[in-house]
């Protein structure tokens, strides 16, 4: 992998990741940009403890544009865009639009091919390979921010999910905070450590490897639909050798993911058997903090699980999981689909 940093005419950061060493990337933005401005603010809420970003320059961010506006292709001739070269491999910058920016953290987008008509699941192993390099990059650059206590990667697939660009991208979230979801783990992983002197994440893969809702399992990663799926289809995915983090992967876990997540994704686009119909999904990998873990008495980094977490708000053809009343007033989930039942229809839908 070659890795090359710029600067977009605002000054964002831009770094090109390419596939051979040889590659030249030393195209200038030639956009009349005016340096960024941001308007990021993180707040407390004092019932709860969690935080809020407030970022109300969003409220202008770019909105499902023509494809022939696309800001994530390549530029070309005069029709300039965010990738100031006429081609990429794999390309993060800083988004023009961060919920999150300078002492509040900071927000990346990934682009994961130049092709814009393309998704994550067209990508081949050594395509995917790349974005997997450049996710744990990222991951170790921006763990060095002094803001900055948790990286979080993921994508986001689809209009239903939200997605206002259409071009196949992920984002990178530097909190300066652990993240409530990251906090509720930490709390479980240390009362079952405390309780049984064994290491949570170690004892769920154990039992969830061993019945019924495993979907997919290799040498170094193991699949499978969590007892207590919050989503229709969710899908978590582990490697076989605990780590904390992204920079953990030995080089055989490193060198199987591809070909492991682009099946698992594959599997996601034909749940519904709609030919041509892509299912809108959040792919979001957990990672342990780099922030002090000084509340969960007896917890370190080493005690935490990577993990990805996939999953859609599809429930089935044509109809949408909405987070109504019981999820979104009292963070209770109701699954339409028995977490069993899921695990047996992505086991179907495998690659012949």
């Amino acid at each position: 992998m070659k890795k090359t940093s710029t600067r977009l005419a605002d000054g964002r950061e831009l770094i090109y990741y390419d596939s051979r060493d040889d590659a030249v990337r030393d195209a200038v933005d030639r956009r009349p940009l005016d340096p960024i401005s941001t308007t990021s603010e993180i707040r407390r809420d004092p019932l709860l403890g969690d935080a809020v970003a407030i970022a109300s320059h969003r409220q202008g961010r770019t909105y499902h544009p023509p494809a022939d506006e696309c800001p994530l292709c390549p530029s070309q001739d005069d029709r300039l865009s965010e990738v100031p070269d006429s081609s990429y491999d794999v390309v993060v910058f800083e988004n023009r639009f961060p919920s999150l920016a300078g002492d509040a953290g900071r927000c990346e987008v990934v682009c994961f091919t130049s092709d814009h008509d393309s998704s994550f699941a067209d990508l081949t192993e050594e395509q995917a390979g790349l974005v997997l390099d450049a996710w744990t990059d990222r991951t170790a650059e921006l763990s060095h921010l002094p803001s900055v206590q948790q990286v979080f990667c993921f994508e986001n697939r689809g209009a239903e999910i939200g997605v206002t660009l259409g071009h196949p991208h992920g984002q990178i979230y530097a909190y300066p905070f652990v993240t409530p979801r990251t906090s509720l783990m930490l709390g479980s992983l240390a009362a079952h450590k405390e309780s049984t002197g064994r290491n949570l994440f170690d004892d769920v893969v154990a039992e969830e490897s061993a019945g019924e809702r495993v979907v997919l399992e290799t040498e170094h990663w193991v699949a499978f639909v969590p007892h207590a799926a919050h989503w229709p289809y969710e899908v978590h995915l582990y490697p076989k050798r605990r780590v904390a983090d992204l920079l953990g992967l030995d080089e055989a876990a490193r060198t199987e993911f591809p070909k492991v997540y682009l099946e698992l994704l594959r599997r996601f686009d034909r749940i519904f058997g709609e030919e041509g119909q892509l299912t809108p999904y959040i792919a979001a990998w957990h990672q342990a903090p780099f922030g002090a873990l000084d509340e969960h008495e007896g917890v370190n980094r080493d005690d935490f699980a990577l993990h990805l977490e996939l999953f859609t708000i599809r429930r089935t053809s044509g109809k949408l999981k909405f987070l109504a009343g019981s999820e979104s007033g009292m963070s209770v989930f109701i699954n339409d689909v028995p977490p069993e039942a899921a695990a047996q229809r992505l086991r179907e839908v495998a690659s012949s």
